[in-house]
């Protein structure tokens, strides 16, 4: 393990994360809270974020039409929300996103979440979904994951209604939401579909075992916890070895053209790479950057570091890639 060595930038952050964490009273974000105090904690995480982002994040009105649906699921409905480009006619790739936020924080109208999806709808000339799963540890696995496949059902099934292209369905998510990603491929494969044409994983989280390698030097330089916190957040502690909370645990032959994008300093790299190594075994067509000097979160940090926005730019190529064949 390297030792960590960030750019002036990516320290102001960090030290701004930390003051604005400790003026609001905010602990880890995986820190263990009461389950009264969740939606009080969650709503001052969003407000922390959102005045990271509008400080460090690229801010500017990209040129996309938005609409919100809502979609029943089991037990209740949630958000989709659904960007366009707003020049565009006629059928267009799609692609589902899912945010990251530790299976418990984030939301579709978090403004980093909104910021990156009109980006990348603009610079991929795609329809972009994201879906407002719902969250533990009120709503605990399997229902994020059932919220979005219910999400790539609907997306399917509307598809003419939506001017989406069914052959060209691309998921992805970041962190939290690059594990669910990777499940949902897994969980579509396993199904008989809808067919997924790629998948776009960003620092994803795949493998919550106890015996995954998560540098603890890493996750202290993001401010993260302990995998077993993570798994506690979003199972209870149970259900690791599954592999639809553990991608990494699952059979990967038959999955989706892939590409995988890690951070230098981040704990969740190890497993990630080694779940690309997993699919390139299985002849799955895999692709994968690793970003050094970066950190699970900088991709945020559009407005101060070149490498965040290199990061999105990589997205969009890939996603131009695989729904141009």
């Amino acid at each position: 393990m390297s030792r960590v060595i960030l750019d002036r930038e990516t320290v102001e952050w960090t030290d701004r994360v930390e003051y604005l964490s400790a003026e609001m009273g905010l602990g880890a974000e995986t820190e263990r809270i009461e389950a009264e105090a969740v939606a009080e904690d969650r709503a001052a995480r969003q407000r922390l974020s959102d005045a990271l982002f509008r400080e460090f994040g690229v801010r500017r009105a990209w040129p996309v039409v938005t609409r919100d649906h809502v979609i029943p699921v089991s037990g209740g409905e949630i958000r989709v929300r659904q960007y366009r480009p707003a020049d565009a006619s006629g059928v267009l790739p799609g692609y589902l996103v899912l945010h990251g936020g530790g299976f418990w924080l984030g939301s579709i109208d978090e403004e980093i979440n909104d910021a990156i999806c009109a980006q990348r709808t603009t610079e991929a000339e795609v329809t972009l979904f994201t879906v407002d799963y719902r969250l533990a540890p009120e709503h605990p696995f399997p229902t994020a994951l059932d919220d979005a496949y219910a999400a790539l059902l609907w997306i399917a099934a509307q598809h003419e209604d939506l001017g989406v292209d069914p052959a060209r369905l691309i998921v992805g998510g970041a962190s939290a939401g690059g594990n669910l990603a990777a499940a949902l491929a897994q969980v579509a494969r396993d199904r008989g579909g809808p067919v997924i044409a790629g998948q776009i994983l960003e620092v994803p989280a795949v493998d919550l075992r106890p015996t995954a390698e998560w540098p603890s030097d890493y996750a202290a330089a993001n401010g993260i916890g302990e995998i077993s916190d993570l798994l506690h957040v979003y199972t209870g502690g149970d259900s690791a070895e599954h592999p639809y909370v553990s991608p990494a645990a699952g059979d990967v032959a038959g999955l989706p053209p892939t590409h995988v994008m890690t951070a230098e300093y981040d704990p969740t790299a190890p497993s990630a790479e080694a779940y690309v190594a997993a699919l390139r075994a299985a002849n799955v067509e895999v692709s994968a950057t690793r970003h050094l000097g970066l950190l699970h979160g900088s991709a945020g940090l559009t407005a101060r570091v070149r490498g965040a926005r290199l990061w999105h730019a990589e997205v969009a190529a890939v996603l131009r890639d695989m729904t141009s064949r």
